[in-house]
């Protein structure tokens, strides 16, 4: 039996601020892609901040939709 899916997305763009984690452009936002587990979000994510790793305002990011949402019913969640 396969591993269960646990959804990760991976995104990115230049930062406003280098402390922070909000967009200059939401038009920008390279949507890296979706990924079945961590581990394959994780290799997309590395791989894309490595292509970018001369522009120090360009971050990404793993986003964890897994646990935003229940796909077998549709229930999101707060947390």
């Amino acid at each position: 039996m396969p591993d269960r899916q646990l959804l990760h997305l991976v995104i990115g763009g230049e930062l406003k601020d280098l402390g922070g984690a909000e967009f200059e452009d939401l038009d920008r936002i390279d949507f890296v892609g979706a990924f079945p587990n961590y581990r394959t979000a994780y290799d997309a994510w590395k791989a894309a901040a490595q292509r970018t790793v001369d522009n120090a305002r360009m971050r990404y990011f793993i986003l964890h939709a897994h646990k935003l949402m229940d796909p077998e019913t549709g229930v999101t969640h707060d947390h």
